[in-house]
């Protein structure tokens, strides 16, 4: 069983959301997470793992990919036009193997207002 201990916020900007303890929800790999506008942090210790998948430098990788967050606290993953993450690639991740902790901890440890509308995740009971 997967356990939760106690329940908790969706993100640090997100405190009107709260995750539901005793739940956990499975990814189906929809994308719609990928499509929300909005940061995708990049994290200092993911730098290098994300560069080498992509057979880049790490320069070369911050220099195409990557922004100032909105907060200026950090780095984030450029955008399409549309709001999608840069690496989304139809319906794929090209960066999945590699993705950043954020992404990864959608809609588990994070999520946003309405997300239940639009992702596929599906719920399983887990241990509190």
């Amino acid at each position: 069983m997967i356990q939760r201990s106690t329940p908790h916020h969706g993100s640090p900007g997100n405190q009107e959301i709260t995750l539901e303890p005793g739940v956990f929800y499975v990814c189906q790999r929809c994308t719609a997470c990928c499509k929300w506008p909005g940061d995708v942090r990049i994290e200092e210790d993911e730098v290098s793992k994300i560069a080498g998948f992509l057979d880049l430098t790490e320069q070369e990788f911050l220099d195409r990919f990557t922004r100032l967050r909105t907060n200026r606290q950090g780095l984030s993953l450029v955008e399409k036009d549309n709001h999608e993450c840069i690496m989304l690639d139809g319906n794929a991740c090209r960066i999945h193997p590699a993705k950043p902790a954020q992404c990864a901890g959608f809609p588990n440890k994070w999520n946003f207002p309405g997300w239940r509308q639009v992702c596929e995740a599906i719920p399983v009971p887990c241990d509190p």
